[in-house]
């Protein structure tokens, strides 16, 4: 299988995550990877040091969008890039058309776009090559078809980064892409602990990264109080797996329960979200998911990809 991934990975540690799992899963070839809230290639400078680190220069690595389509402004911040890497990362700007180059070529490869950042870069596509979009098979992490269970934060749409910080880009991409739906209510279901931290520091040196910010980012965050706080999350949390699911969903993993809804998207005091309609368009939407297998599966899969 080929995958494509569309990360703005360096902030919250979950894309490091999912590309780790990406590279040790078993029959899947990275054809290219894409960065999104990027306006200076250093996210994309980011991609390259990991996967250097678990020896895979062989993938292309293009900086991509810098701003919102919809508000024009810049998209994300960074942590501190001492307590986050500990070593020095070169930035890795592009031009403006370079991530529009690399998705083309994936999609003429016949990949599955992995969208684990906000949608920037796919829109643009569309802006470049009107129709290139149209039917392309698209796993995005995003959309709000359903409430949390009982037990997890009462969120809602407004919590949905990657669809609200660029709500133009979400909006077209639910009109055009072969659509997957990775909502958060059922990403929520999959944690990294602290229980799992001596295992993947052992793995080998992007075991190590990831055991590092992980435990910065549950500082930062307050992901320990958030789980303390609610029933339905462990009391040792450190991050929700929100991008390694859409990544494993996009790979066919047989513990999602995938299923076609009929949704249309609605845009209400600048906030969108994806609403049930016997009209809307067909979207296939994560419903369920195995969160005791998921988690055997990502740290082997993070494993695999070192050993290698």
């Amino acid at each position: 299988m080929r995958l494509h991934i569309d990360t703005d990975l360096g902030g919250d540690p979950d894309d490091l995550c999912a590309l780790a799992m990406v590279l040790g899963w078993p029959g899947v070839e990275v054809v290219g990877i894409t960065t999104s809230c990027d306006p200076d290639g250093r996210r994309a400078g980011y991609v390259a040091h990991c996967l250097q680190l678990a020896g895979r220069q062989d993938i292309p690595v293009v900086a991509g969008a810098g701003r919102s389509l919809t508000t024009g402004r810049c998209m994300g911040d960074l942590p501190d890039h001492e307590r986050y890497w500990d070593a020095p990362v070169a930035p890795r700007p592009a031009p403006p058309e370079a991530a529009s180059d690399l998705l083309d070529h994936s999609i003429e490869l016949g990949a599955t776009i992995a969208a684990i950042g906000p949608f920037t870069n796919l829109a643009l596509l569309h802006a470049a090559r009107p129709g290139r979009l149209d039917g392309v098979p698209v796993v995005a992490m995003g959309g709000w078809v359903q409430a949390p269970a009982p037990g997890l934060p009462a969120w809602g749409p407004e919590m949905d980064w990657n669809t609200q910080c660029d709500t133009r880009a979400a909006q077209l991409l639910g009109e055009r892409a072969q659509l997957t739906l990775v909502t958060l209510p059922i990403a929520f279901r999959a944690h990294l602990r602290a229980a799992h931290l001596p295992r993947l520091a052992a793995s080998g040196p992007l075991g190590e990264l990831l055991a590092r910010q992980c435990r910065a980012y549950a500082m930062d965050s307050g992901m320990t109080e958030l789980g303390r706080a609610h029933a339905g999350l462990p009391d040792d949390l450190l991050n929700i797996h929100w991008d390694p699911v859409a990544c494993a969903v996009a790979l066919g993993w047989t513990g999602a329960v995938v299923q076609e809804q009929r949704l249309r998207t609605v845009l209400e005091a600048e906030q969108l979200s994806f609403v049930a309609d016997q009209n809307g368009r067909r979207t296939q939407v994560l419903t369920d998911l195995d969160e005791q297998g998921f988690h055997e599966t990502w740290i082997n899969a993070v494993e695999t990809a070192q050993r290698r």
